[in-house]
């Protein structure tokens, strides 16, 4: 029997305790994952653990029941929601219909009234779970919402196959509207290595693309399809801000369906494109983001203008030569020994079979010319690495060299390049993080300051900036934040002898009470025991 996880709220400790005790949670297909005083504290919980089903009460300090469920209908549209009251009234429960709560219970709580409605629940978390696991309902999907003439026209479109003057013609003829000011493409890779039991890797993706168009289509014009094992998604933009909510909203996407499905989902966010030709540009960036997860991680989405803003696109100039082009892929996201790899097949592949000695220096001459594009679009310093390699003077000495002393070459320059690209990464990882610190010091006292509040001035995606502020910081924001204004809290009430209310309002609470609450959870004391006590 599968079994549910379940998060209790409620700010008497007494009522979790009679509803965990009264109830056998095993037997109906639930566990306990958590318990929760306030809805401020079960946000961050659910937040973290995702539970299946939240019982919380309506009437509770900082945030209460309804406004939680609110929160969590927006972060986690699949969560099931109980409300319970000792306050039977009417606005309430029209409240509750109107957030889409599975049931309103009044206090007290009858145990067998509570056990028929979580049976309910879980005959329809079942349910839910059966039509997602209905392999032979999604092969009739995949039917159905594919048409073989749609398919081949995105396919080659995101190819850039089509040209520019023939995508209108196109268009008409398959009757797809693309009229937005600008288009970004994301793309949703499915690890192979974790694949749900009785799902192929297809049948993985059909779920995606069904998933995408119920939670993206409510309020996004898209085009969703499957290419090359992966899913690809066309978004239509009013303007170019919104490409940071356009992946935040991956964001939570891949978060949810990997909870929901058991599986690892990335997205990655190409370019902006102002016109339909330009998609081919937005669909190539975005399967480059999605292989910096091997230094961003899995799970997430990642929009390759906050990953490799300096990045210019104009690599097509070396399309033709795969070996190449995935030796600079590796110098930017890959290991050494990778690196290494890739520099001998490139050398392997291009130079080791020339016996015409023109024909070998023109080669070389060709690959030094990529180096110094692929270091200008990198903002790499040759000069720099040509110091650290005897000076070398890459067009007049490599022509002269031999395959061996190149494919020595190759590998030590790629690996130089890799590191330098690896320090500067690091450097303006740390260069964006202080610029934020700075901004939080500034601002620590506005009550309304938030996640998306602070990404949003440093015009980057919440789930970028919490990826690389935790990176960073070792802190998640939430917890930097609290920390900080305690801190001040804790110099306001000891230095400057401030009353409690003051002090809340300085240090962006507005709620006195809750302000306590947290000192306490953060010092084990209230203010003023704790001035009392260190006043001494």
């Amino acid at each position: 029997m599968a079994e549910y996880k379940v998060l209790l709220v409620d700010d008497e400790e007494e009522v979790i305790r009679v509803i965990m005790n009264k109830i056998d949670w095993k037997s109906l297909g639930f566990t306990v994952s958590g318990c929760a005083n306030n809805g401020v504290q079960a946000l961050e919980m659910a937040e973290d653990d995702e539970p299946d089903v939240v019982m919380t009460d309506i009437n509770m300090p900082y945030m209460d029941g309804l406004e939680l469920a609110r929160r969590l209908k927006k972060e986690f549209s699949n969560i099931k929601i109980l409300l319970f009251t000792g306050y039977d009234e009417f606005l309430y429960a029209k409240e509750a219909v109107h957030l889409e709560v599975e049931e309103y219970i009044l206090k007290p709580i009858n145990a067998d009234e509570l056990m028929k409605v979580f049976a309910r629940i879980k005959e329809n978390l079942d349910k839910e779970k059966a039509e997602r696991n209905n392999l032979e309902k999604l092969k009739n999907y995949y039917m159905d919402s594919l048409p073989l003439f749609r398919m081949n026209f995105f396919t080659t479109l995101i190819e850039g196959r089509i040209k520019k003057e023939d995508v209108k013609k196109y268009m008409s003829d398959y009757m797809i509207e693309l009229s937005d000011p600008y288009y970004a493409v994301s793309v949703f890779h499915a690890s192979t290595h974790n694949i749900p039991e009785g799902m192929t890797i297809v049948l993985l993706n059909i779920s995606i693309e069904q998933a995408i168009r119920e939670r993206f289509g409510k309020h996004r014009k898209i085009e969703c399809f499957t290419y090359l094992g992966n899913v690809v998604m066309i978004t239509g933009l009013l303007n170019e801000n919104e490409i940071s909510e356009l992946t935040d909203e991956c964001n939570r996407f891949v978060h949810t369906f990997s909870h929901n499905f058991g599986c690892t989902l990335t997205a990655g966010i190409g370019t902006l494109a102002n016109d339909p030709s330009q998609i081919a540009e937005s669909y190539s960036t975005a399967r480059e983001a999605v292989s910096y997860r091997v230094i961003y991680g899995t799970v997430r989405a990642i929009n390759i203008n906050e990953i490799s803003p300096f990045q210019d696109s104009n690599e097509d100039e070396i399309r033709d030569d795969s070996a190449l082009l995935d030796l600079f892929k590796k110098i930017r996201i890959d290991k050494e020994d990778e690196i290494k790899k890739a520099s001998d097949a490139y050398v392997d592949s291009t130079l080791s079979g020339i016996t015409n000695l023109k024909n070998y220096k023109i080669a070389v001459m060709e690959l030094v010319g990529q180096i110094y594009r692929f270091a200008s679009n990198n903002k790499i310093d040759l000069d720099k690495i040509r110091e650290d390699d005897d000076n070398i003077d890459l067009y007049k000495e490599l022509p002269e060299l031999g395959v061996d002393r190149i494919r020595e070459f190759l590998r030590d320059f790629s690996c130089a390049m890799h590191e330098k690209i690896v320090d500067d990464r690091n450097s303006n990882s740390r260069s964006f993080v202080e610029k934020a610190i700075l901004y939080i010091e500034d601002n620590y006292s506005d009550p309304d300051l938030s996640l998306d509040k602070i990404a949003g001035a440093m015009g980057v995606s919440s789930s970028y900036f919490s990826t690389i502020f935790k990176k960073e910081t070792g802190k998640t924001l939430t917890s930097y934040l609290t920390d900080l204004r305690m801190d001040k809290a804790l110099y306001l009430l000891m230095e400057k002898d401030e009353k409690t209310y003051i002090i809340a309002k300085e240090v962006g609470y507005q709620d006195p009470n809750y302000f306590s609450y947290v000192f306490r959870k953060r010092f084990k004391m209230s203010p003023s025991k704790y001035k009392k006590e260190h006043s001494k």
